[in-house]
């Protein structure tokens, strides 16, 4: 019996564990949830599986249940990989991932939310200019991040890598990467997009461009349309 996960791919946490099972060769047995016009994720069967009705879930061969994308990331190279190399046991290393999987969770995510969340139910079709300095800010620390290596933690991908690609894959459909200004970090996602596996699991930005495609973004002085 595969391993059940229950996503939806729009969201860059499904899009990490994706990334993360394709690297590893597992097949998945998929569970498409549709969150906005079912609310599929707030049914009795779903809720007695995860409480906090989030994607993805993952129900193991042997019945364990787990959520929370960095949590199941660990969890699938820790049982399923031939070595560690994704997320390494060396403990300098495996810290410098958590760190990065902190700043996924505590500053990428939250960035995604406050921009696509009024865009997605509000109709908003303007991003205000606090929002472009905050994704400023976190390109700044990424490409700090990556001056000492090729990828976020070592000189290897990691579970860090996919975490991050995944929300900055988003966030770059709003927010263009500039090369001249960030140019580690320019070259790490295009490193990411050359994965063998990076395009089959990604199909969930299609429909996130088609949302912000009239978006504006404000800079200083004047606005940019998305294109």
């Amino acid at each position: 019996m595969a391993p059940q996960l229950f996503i939806m791919a729009l969201t860059p946490a499904v899009r990490s564990v994706l990334l993360t099972g394709e690297a590893l060769g597992i097949k998945f047995d998929i569970k498409q949830l549709d969150l906005a016009e079912k609310r599929e994720h707030l049914t009795p069967e779903y809720l007695k599986i995860n409480p906090q009705h989030t994607v993805p879930t993952l129900i193991d061969e042997d019945g364990f249940v787990l959520w929370d994308c960095h949590a199941i990331s660990a969890y699938l190279v820790e049982k399923y990989g031939k070595d560690d190399s994704l997320y390494p046991k060396d403990l300098q290393i495996r810290g410098t991932i958590h760190q990065r999987l902190h700043f996924d969770t505590g500053v990428l995510f939250p960035i995604i939310v406050n921009t696509l969340r009024p865009i997605a139910i509000q109709g908003e079709k303007r991003i205000p200019i606090d929002r472009v300095k905050e994704v400023t800010e976190a390109y700044g620390f990424l490409n700090k991040f990556l001056t000492k290596h090729r990828y976020l933690s070592s000189c290897h991908v990691t579970i860090a890598d996919f975490n991050v690609i995944s929300s900055v894959a988003v966030l770059e459909i709003i927010f263009p990467i500039d090369r001249k200004q960030f140019p580690y970090l320019a070259s790490w996602v295009k490193r990411m997009k050359r994965l063998p596996y990076y395009e089959k699991t990604n199909n969930g930005l299609y429909v996130l461009k088609e949302i912000t495609k009239s978006v504006t973004v404000a800079r200083a002085g004047s606005l940019t349309r998305i294109k």
